[in-house]
């Protein structure tokens, strides 16, 4: 039986803030039973819901050494979907109403952490083969593992995987308050090591640390080692590309399954799709209270309200496109204020096609991804993605932006061999995505069995985690030397 340790920062549904947490919190199930016991390892942050606090049971306590001082650490646990969840406990660190604060405290926070899970592995009955850590809040993990325990029996064997989720997030910080903080010897903190830019650089310390580094596509991993994708890391990635692998992230098929989702509408399978989609989006415009129009192209969107998510080229061509095309967009989501602005604005100019709901629920989402008969994307990046995963799933015809995992998991539609699985434009460019919109409008409007078949295709992709899973388990026996 091999023994996998996932760390990470958060992991649903105990606590989520993004696309991380929706990873970590379904990947670990997915994994052979038979062969692997996988388990996961989180803070136990004050601001978890009371539901889930008041199920986690104790297991041990201990001190961690950081730097001159030793903080608390207790052990927690709870079980979901059959995984076993760890708990590291310290209401200093971990306290407040979000699970992360500004940088100066989250270097420290972060530092805790990661020393507190490699000391853990001496006080709980699991000792991994592999710990896979993931994004910068455990980047120091293998350096911890490399300077402070390999020479402890228990800790020899151990390999780590690291995995960026999104390398725009690195925890850089001021060295000498690293220093000071996590007391790793001054060779770490070079250019060979750490150091970046004159700063430490968590997010280094786990590629140039970790015997294996993985992110969450084929094209991410090779966006990442160019100037314009790799946010500072392009050489240091192609300096240990012989380590780095993309691996597409999967889709919760249990969660997103239009068949038993209970927040739609009305479920529906693929056979049934095109009759029990219009009924949602009929029901869909209702409640958000759109006119209700079943012949009328309702494009969705669900995302965080960032330049990163396109939302500029949005801004350069909305009015126009509202003013003149027989269009409704659904939008959901929070973010920076000039976005939020921009769709209220326009909501209130033309309230019979926009829907500006600035917020998040899970229940409005997963409706939007049942109603919409688009999906739009328009990243400027966008390591994986999820969304357009969903609306395939859904039967909503996704239109994204060629870059990241999007390019990856959608295929363009030809006209000419009625092949491909949505829309997609090349160049971050706002009038190329307004003429990517417009061709799928077309489409929708005059030919639609062939949209009709489109949307089924979609919906007989497999995202699901089966085929990822199969490639990290190829990757914990190469860097292990497991056999059989």
């Amino acid at each position: 039986m091999k023994k996998i340790l996932f760390a990470s920062s958060e992991a649903a549904p105990f606590i989520k803030t993004g696309g991380l947490a929706d990873v970590v919190g379904s990947l670990p199930k997915y994994f052979d039973r038979k062969k692997y016991d996988v388990r996961v390892i989180l803070p136990k942050y004050a601001c978890m819901e009371e539901r889930f606090l008041g199920k986690l049971q104790a297991v041990t306590e201990f001190y961690v050494q950081l730097g001159w001082r030793k903080q608390y650490a207790g052990i927690l646990k709870a079980n979901a979907n059959g995984i076993q969840y760890y708990f590291v406990d310290n209401e200093f660190y971990f306290a407040g109403d979000h699970p992360y604060g500004e940088i100066y405290q989250d270097v420290e926070k972060f530092a805790f952490f990661s020393r507190a899970v490699l000391d853990a592995v001496e006080h709980i009955d699991f000792c991994p083969d592999v710990i896979h850590c993931n994004d910068w809040q455990t980047g120091l993990i293998p350096v911890f593992l490399e300077h402070f325990y390999r020479s402890r029996e228990r800790y020899q064997k151990i390999r780590t995987v690291f995995s960026i989720h999104n390398i725009r997030f690195q925890g850089r910080w001021k060295i000498p308050e690293v220093k000071d903080v996590t007391s790793l010897p001054n060779t770490v903190f070079t250019p060979e090591g750490i150091e970046s830019y004159g700063e430490s650089n968590y997010l280094k310390g786990g590629i140039v640390y970790a015997d294996a580094v993985t992110t969450v596509s084929k094209s991410y991993a090779m966006e990442i080692m160019t100037p314009e994708g790799g946010e500072g890391l392009d050489g240091v990635l192609r300096r240990f590309g012989f380590k780095l692998f993309g691996i597409v992230n999967g889709l919760d098929y249990d969660v997103y399954n239009p068949a038993k989702d209970s927040y739609i509408f009305v479920p529906y399978h693929a056979a049934d799709a095109v009759v029990k989609k219009a009924q949602n989006k009929e029901k869909l415009q209702k409640f958000l209270g759109l006119p209700k129009s079943a012949d009328t192209f309702l494009i969705g969107m669900v995302s965080r309200m960032s330049d990163q998510k396109g939302f500029d080229l949005i801004d350069a061509v909305l009015d126009r496109f509202l003013a003149a095309e027989n269009v409704q967009l659904a939008v959901l989501g929070t973010g920076e204020e000039r976005y939020q602005n921009m769709f209220r604005y326009y909501a209130d100019k033309y309230p019979d096609k926009l829907s500006a709901n600035i917020y998040y629920s899970e229940q409005t989402a997963h409706r939007i991804y049942a109603g919409a008969d688009a999906f739009l994307m328009p990243s400027l990046f966008e390591p994986c993605g999820l969304s357009q995963l969903i609306s395939l799933r859904y039967g909503t015809v996704p239109i994204v932006r060629e870059t990241g995992g999007l390019k990856d998991t959608v295929e363009p539609y030809n006209k000419f061999t009625q092949e491909g699985t949505g829309f997609s434009f090349a160049n971050y460019n706002a009038e190329e995505m307004f003429d990517t919109i417009r061709s799928a409008m077309q489409l929708y409007y005059t030919q639609k069995s062939n949209w009709q078949d489109l949307m089924r295709r979609g919906m007989d992709q497999d995202f699901s985690w089966r085929s990822s899973v199969e490639e990290y388990e190829r990757l914990y026996e190469s860097v292990c030397g497991f056999t059989g």
